[in-house]
């Protein structure tokens, strides 16, 4: 049953809740059931193509998943991918050599290293900008030759925030497309489309499963490009870059707690963000939530609900420091990647690549859900 009231609810808690409301018609299951089957019985008397073939581009699993991401993001269809990284290089591999992307230099890393890599040898013309505002996207898109504006916000891993609208507002009038990595504030804070998004990309592997027992990625388009979607569907088909049966599932097991474990996320990045504000040890916080941060007002203008569970600081004393101080914390877990249920501290820059910008004082802090006093009490003795 795909259509009833719980699906045409606009309150996100409800929706990823009871994952949309589903019943598996077949059994009256209420869980989203799983088919690991890779082929699909023909019709003798319809051998042409005609409903679902081959599990690459016709899994059944994905069905439930894509309607909630889709719902969420307010998008006019969803495709789910074997990771972010395959989601992300959907989007350019859509593009003809010659063709001019914009983004902003302190961008996922991944995506920084593919461009730089693959991208180049593509034949595509990438200008990177210092950050997404309008004066400077302005003078870095080309009329006609920009196809992509690429955006983050909040940005991994300094979390600036970039005016979704304005930039859209450039994009546009250059004929460009705007593409925005929503993975850290996920739709439950922001909803880029409603902005003037073209594209939305996730890495599921983060808040969206939320467990840590994931690798899945997703890409949504707004209502008015579903030729986009279809160019989307064909690239995901050739290039095999599909998730599988189990992992769909796992996916959509763990979106039905997205919407309470992002705004627990939220409210405790933001204690432990003052917190960290007032510690003699930290030269900077770098949290959107804080009314001290550069763009603040247009954080608050267009994410509802909180500021997300991601922040940085950068620790007096340089790279040692920082180092030092991670390696001293108990609760928090040194480890890569964000968004599950522990919370996570990171030397950001020591996983990147030599030519990184990321701040070499740098610890990238991801916020889970444990009590908040603990993580607070784990820093201060770190930092002491």
């Amino acid at each position: 049953m795909k259509d009833n009231d719980i699906s045409k609810s606009r309150h996100h808690e409800t929706l990823t809740a009871t994952a949309l409301g589903w019943v598996d018609e077949s059994t009256d299951a209420m869980a989203l059931p799983l088919r690991p089957s890779t082929s699909f019985l023909r019709d003798p008397n319809q051998l042409d193509r005609a409903g679902r073939i081959f599990t690459r581009d016709d899994n059944p699993t994905f069905s439930q998943p894509e309607a909630l991401i889709n719902k969420l993001e307010g998008g006019g269809g969803c495709l789910l991918y074997a990771s972010g990284m395959a989601a992300i290089t959907s989007v350019f591999q859509r593009l003809q050599p010659g063709d001019h992307v914009v983004l902003p230099k302190l961008v996922y890393s991944g995506l920084r290293d593919w461009l730089n890599s693959h991208g180049l040898r593509w034949g595509l013309q990438v200008t990177y900008v210092e950050d997404c505002s309008p004066h400077l996207l302005q003078s870095a898109v080309k009329q006609g030759k920009t196809k992509i504006v690429w955006l983050e916000t909040p940005s991994n891993p300094t979390w600036q925030i970039t005016d979704i609208a304005a930039a859209a507002d450039v994009a546009h009038t250059a004929g460009a497309l705007v593409a925005i990595d929503n993975t850290v504030a996920t739709p439950i804070l922001t909803r880029p489309i409603e902005h003037g998004a073209d594209i939305v990309v996730h890495s599921c592997s983060k808040y969206m499963n939320g467990h840590g027992d994931l690798i899945a990625g997703a890409a949504v388009v707004a209502p008015q490009h579903t030729a986009i979607l279809s160019e989307l569907q064909n690239l995901r088909n050739e290039y095999g870059g599909v998730l599988g049966s189990f992992e769909s599932w796992l996916l959509m097991r763990g979106m039905r707690t997205l919407s309470a474990r992002v705004r627990i996320a939220s409210e405790s990045a933001l204690q432990i963000a003052q917190f960290l504000q007032s510690s003699e040890r930290v030269e900077q916080v770098l949290y959107p939530g804080l009314p001290d941060h550069p763009l603040h007002d247009v954080a608050v203008r267009q994410m509802s609900g909180g500021f997300g569970g991601m922040l940085s600081f950068r620790v007096k004393g340089g790279e040692q420091a920082a180092k030092l101080v991670a390696g001293k914390v108990r609760i928090f877990r040194q480890a890569i990647s964000f968004g599950s249920t522990e919370s996570v501290i990171e030397h950001r820059a020591g996983m990147e690549k030599p030519d990184t910008p990321t701040p070499r004082d740098m610890l990238r802090v991801s916020i889970g859900l444990e009590h908040v006093q603990d993580l607070m009490s784990d820093l201060q003795q770190a930092l002491e």
